[in-house]
């Protein structure tokens, strides 16, 4: 029987641990059987307070596992299969076996969705990025493609003609599914452009970005077009479908909090990008991992009293 179960070892997991351990609460972390999240996708990351140099992403997550290792939680790097909330103590299934926990804390993460070029894979981090904000710096008076037409996409592009010479907005479509607001802002921007019905066919670049073939849907033309960034923007997928049916989750797919971090079942918790659709940043993920501990803590001396 454990008193809290992490699931999940991006930033809020691995926050979450540390802080479970250290309030005395016997900890599981499932780390999974790829772990440290979407950082181990990035290269420098220069926003993590704490470091006046840029560190990079996976080492950053080294650091923040052999951190929470310090404080002695038992760890897993395997998946979780099943989860049993219906009753308590709450049931976590991992490779066969079940684990009990008075609380639970959910830190899966959400991915990126990508294109699915090789040559995207190839470059991803050599110019190739899925978040404007983390990455959007390293582009500074360059020329850069945004692709997508919703949501993600215009504020991507808005947010990145601060910094960057200039964006082109690659988009599927002869119109765009953002919302009106974001849509007027990005079209009304002097440095953002359009090419419709098209689609990026091959990210060009051997040890960098340098540009990128584009296809018109319409018409079947290629034309290629020079650049040294391309913000992929066509959504995240949080990871959540072993919890379909268990806690509420919205029609994305997150799970749906209140008060922070409680989801709709008392004693099961949600950290990071696996609720958080707008800011999807460590940062605001290891906030997250704090805040989900310390409500599973309170929760379970509540219980006890009870």
């Amino acid at each position: 029987m454990y008193d809290v179960i992490v699931i999940g070892s991006g930033a809020a997991g691995y926050t979450a641990t540390i802080y479970s351990c250290r309030a005395g609460r016997r900890t599981l972390l499932v780390a999974g059987s790829v772990s440290g999240g979407q950082l181990m996708l990035t290269s420098d990351v220069e926003n993590f307070p704490g470091f006046p140099e840029a560190v990079l992403g996976p080492e950053l997550m080294e650091r923040m596992r052999k951190q929470a290792q310090r404080f002695g939680p038992d760890i897993l790097y395997d998946d979780v299969s099943q989860v049993d909330f219906r009753s308590k103590p709450f049931e976590v299934t991992v490779a066969g076996k079940k684990h009990q926990a008075r609380a639970v804390v959910i830190a899966t993460g959400a991915n990126a969705k990508w294109l699915g070029l090789p040559s995207e894979t190839r470059l991803r981090g050599k110019g190739v990025s899925s978040c404007a904000t983390c990455d959007g710096f390293f582009f500074k008076e360059k020329d850069v493609i945004v692709v997508g037409g919703g949501d993600t996409a215009m504020e991507e592009a808005t947010f990145l003609a601060n910094i960057v010479r200039g964006v082109t907005v690659v988009h599927r479509r002869e119109k765009l599914r953002a919302s009106q607001i974001l849509q007027d802002r990005a079209l009304k921007n002097p440095k953002i452009n359009f090419i419709w019905d098209s689609v990026v066919n091959e990210i060009l670049g051997d040890t960098k970005v340098t540009g990128a073939r584009i296809k018109n849907l319409k018409t079947g033309k290629e034309s290629s077009l020079k650049n040294e960034g391309v913000f992929v923007a066509i959504g995240y997928e949080p990871n959540t479908e072993i919890f379909k049916g268990h806690v509420e989750l919205d029609r994305a797919g997150y799970i749906v909090t209140k008060r922070e971090t409680e989801t709709s079942i008392p004693g099961v918790f949600a950290a990071g990008d696996v609720r958080d659709f707008r800011y999807r940043q460590a940062v605001t993920a290891a906030a997250d991992g704090c805040k989900a501990s310390m409500d599973a803590d309170r929760f379970i001396s509540e219980h006890q009293k009870s």
